[in-house]
């Protein structure tokens, strides 16, 4: 690591501390020429996840995407931003452990439906409405009767 002050290699690290949520390493270092302290901060590089979409196109794993979705599906109703933030991560989370470097899209909106379906009934049926293309009232009607089946 090069001294932002003198670009000498020659550092030393004087603190190392791991944060919150245990994915980064924040580290206080020395440079061993001028003296001057820096922090660096070490990631795990994150492994790009390609989504295979219903009509066959391929594109990488957008996290805006999805969270513009629930943001939209979950707007004027009372459930916070860290609730769909920590959802999210833990998506992510889950999709980098499965190990493969494609997924379905279809894997993606039922995950997503699942955890609205526990969260609120009316982000649920509004993502549902959207992801499910419904096309009348008598898909809304379906999923409603679906919905009250279940709980």
């Amino acid at each position: 690591m090069k001294c932002p002050y003198c670009s000498e290699l020659d550092n030393k690290v004087i603190d190392s501390r791991l944060s919150k949520d245990g994915h980064v390493i924040r580290r206080r270092r020395e440079c061993l020429d001028c003296a001057q302290r820096f922090t660096t901060y070490e990631h795990v590089e994150k492994i790009s996840v390609m989504i295979v979409k219903k009509d066959g196109r391929r594109e990488e794993f957008n996290r805006d995407k999805v969270k513009a979705g629930i943001f939209r599906a979950c707007e004027k109703l009372d459930i916070s931003v860290n609730v769909i933030e920590e959802f999210l991560d833990d998506l992510e989370k889950d999709l980098r452990e499965t190990g493969e470097k494609e997924i379905s899209s279809q894997v993606i909106g039922e995950r997503v439906m699942k955890k609205l379906h526990k969260l609120n009934d009316i982000a649920y049926v509004r993502f549902a409405s959207v992801y499910r293309e419904f096309k009348d009232v008598n898909d809304f009607v379906q999923e409603l009767k679906s919905l009250l089946t279940t709980k």
